[in-house]
């Protein structure tokens, strides 16, 4: 198995060293306190890098952030982590896209879980940057097809950023190179606008893993990464912060590390 280091400013940090949460480029968050800091609140975007977290343990910690962004006692939050190996399966998922047998699966130590977000199968694992935007959005953009394609113009613009001649497909979500997904997206919007679930953009993984599923249920196209596509300009925390850049200016946020 190949194996990969995990992504910067995610040295096991977030949880268990909040010291190394620095990403050039990005502000710390102020310690402003009353009116100021909630008006703060209102246009920034607070960036936590978590490390390489159980999914079962980000899903959670995604519900907790939603309950307290639908009732304002937080502001807009965009999660970057990376998991250990797992498939997750949409709401409308097809269980036999999932190739592996459940010895296979425990064989190889990959966990699966059922999902609440949209889509079909894909894989999470070491090399990818994972990112959760949890975001109220306002009533006028309470629009679940317009959030998913405001995130996937965010995520094109980044991998652009990094001189990845990257694109659009009809018919499928995500960001693409020729016929290959570069980076997928699967999100989940409550009654009261709040986001949760994200993207998974294949930085430097092992695509041995998607032999093992239909990703996407799509059959027919294939998965890269910017390892594969030989990108010779970005580093692990450059494509962080280009990531963190776009979403915030397409939301028309600031991002604060925190």
């Amino acid at each position: 198995m190949v194996q990969h280091a995990a992504l910067p400013g995610a040295e096991r940090c977030g949880r268990q060293d909040a010291s190394c949460n620095t990403l050039h480029g990005l502000k710390p968050s102020s310690t402003e306190h009353g009116r100021e800091a909630h008006d703060s609140l209102l246009n920034s975007l607070s960036v936590r890098i978590l490390g390489t977290i159980d999914y079962q343990e980000a899903w959670d910690l995604q519900r907790r952030l939603a309950e307290a962004r639908r009732h304002d006692e937080i502001g807009d939050t965009l999660l970057l982590l990376e998991h250990p190996h797992t498939y997750t399966l949409g709401r409308r998922g097809n269980p036999d896209n999932i190739l592996l047998t459940p010895r296979q699966l425990a064989r190889r130590k990959i966990s699966v879980y059922h999902v609440d977000r949209g889509g079909d199968v894909t894989y999470h694992g070491p090399g990818q940057l994972v990112g959760y935007p949890i975001l109220k959005l306002p009533p006028s953009d309470l629009d679940y097809v317009r959030y998913i394609r405001d995130l996937e113009r965010a995520l094109l613009l980044a991998i652009r950023d990094l001189g990845v001649k990257a694109e659009f497909r009809a018919r499928f979500s995500g960001v693409w190179v020729a016929d290959e997904k570069l980076c997928a997206i699967g999100v989940k919007i409550d009654a009261a606008g709040v986001t949760s679930h994200g993207f998974a953009l294949n930085v430097d993984v092992d695509l041995e893993y998607f032999r093992h599923i239909v990703p996407c249920g799509i059959p027919d196209k294939g998965v890269t990464s910017l390892r594969r596509l030989g990108v010779a300009e970005f580093t692990k925390p450059s494509v962080m912060l280009a990531v963190t850049d776009r979403i915030a200016e397409a939301f028309g946020l600031e991002a604060q590390l925190t």
